[in-house]
């Protein structure tokens, strides 16, 4: 479980084809503090777990492997070395939840479709899958790859919202542009009330027929 609060933005040092995966190594500080094998962290927002770490001191580097689904599937596919990588550990109890409850497992990606300077902020526009937009509500929340986002409108192909310079500057956002995918997770509480709204009126159904 993640917040969507990205500690920071390291960059991808190497990606290695393997016999059934991808092997990816990003440097990290902040992330890098205390790490263990098996740990998870959200990678561009996609949740994945620690397969090795290498360096000693304040830069080391994180190597994750990756199937080749969720290497296709997810705006990670996208990366070259020195690209811009989001990460965060996962959450600890006690913690503070800045963003809102973000799972890791991405429901799809996203195309940049505007991304501008207005005034001292960034409008940023993005197009949705189909079966995402249904969750998007203004004011709701979003996450863009891996950065919990507040939705300012719905558009009829995706949604639409307002970066801050400081969001911009220490994310992997700064160096997207138009045309870019990006890894779209909704918000979960959202899926929740979809499957208990379902659910109820299928038993409501049910039980008419049984009258």
């Amino acid at each position: 479980m993640f917040t969507g609060i990205v500690e920071e933005s390291g960059r991808v040092v190497s990606i290695e084809p393997q016999a059934a995966s991808i092997r990816l190594a990003v440097s990290a500080r902040v992330v890098a503090k205390g790490v263990r094998l098996g740990d998870s962290i959200a990678v561009n927002g996609c949740c994945l777990t620690v397969a090795a770490v290498r360096g000693r001191g304040h830069s080391r580097t994180l190597e994750f492997d990756l199937l080749a689904e969720t290497w296709r599937r997810t705006s990670i596919g996208d990366a070259r070395v020195g690209s811009a990588i989001n990460l965060e550990r996962s959450l600890a109890v006690g913690d503070r939840i800045g963003g809102h409850f973000v799972t890791g497992h991405v429901d799809g990606t996203g195309v940049v479709r505007r991304w501008e300077a207005s005034g001292r902020d960034y409008v940023l526009e993005v197009d949705a899958p189909k079966d995402l937009r249904r969750y998007l509500v203004p004011k709701g929340s979003v996450a863009v790859d891996g950065i919990s986002l507040t939705v300012a409108d719905v558009l009829p192909r995706g949604f639409r919202i307002w970066i801050i310079p400081h969001t911009r500057e220490v994310t992997s956002l700064g160096e997207r542009n138009v045309g870019d995918r990006v890894n779209l997770e909704a918000d979960m509480l959202g899926k929740y009330v979809e499957r208990f709204v379902s659910a109820r009126a299928a038993r409501t159904g049910r039980a008419r027929k049984d009258r």
